[in-house]
């Protein structure tokens, strides 16, 4: 099944209301879907008989930065019996500093693996996965201040009377 095909059943199933926009201008062509229906079009991609994208491949948070203010978060889907991928995008405002952090469905109940790049995606990015199962840093210690990919981050200079710089 190719990207047009892929579009056009996701379109049928969910409307322009869920699937918001189509990039093929990309070598790797792309769908901007609606934040609020991720995990119920990564269930239909997974459940449904034509598409089985049974591998969550990849998974990516960005920071666009303060100029476009925007954060990102990338599902790179495989269905490995049929040989076909597809790129997934969720669009989010993204939060000034003391603000909360932008907010995501979880897709953790759809592919295990979700679970861990989601978790690195809070620690390194700072979006929140609602309604995963335990989402706490992964990589940096719990009473880290920040999360270090986004573009306003500040380094510190000790952590616990260590220089960090």
């Amino acid at each position: 099944m190719n990207f047009s095909e892929l579009t056009e059943l996701l379109v049928a199933q969910f409307g322009t209301d869920g699937i918001l926009q189509t990039n093929t201008a990309n070598p790797q062509p792309f769908l901007v879907v609606e934040s609020t229906q991720i995990a119920e079009i990564c269930r239909f991609l997974r459940d449904d008989d034509r598409l089985f994208f049974d591998f969550l491949a990849c998974m990516t948070g960005i920071d666009n930065g303060l100029q476009v203010n925007t954060m990102e978060v990338v599902y790179n889907l495989t269905s490995i019996p049929y040989e076909h991928n597809l790129t997934l995008k969720v669009v989010l405002p993204r939060n000034a500093e003391g603000e909360p952090m932008p907010v995501v469905p979880t897709v953790s109940s759809v592919w295990r693996t979700a679970d861990w790049h989601e978790r690195e995606i809070y620690d390194l990015v700072g979006i929140h996965f609602d309604g995963h199962p335990d989402l706490r840093r992964i990589l940096l210690p719990t009473d880290w201040v920040g999360h270090p990919l986004r573009k306003d981050y500040r380094e510190m200079e000790t952590y616990h009377g260590i220089k960090v710089k």
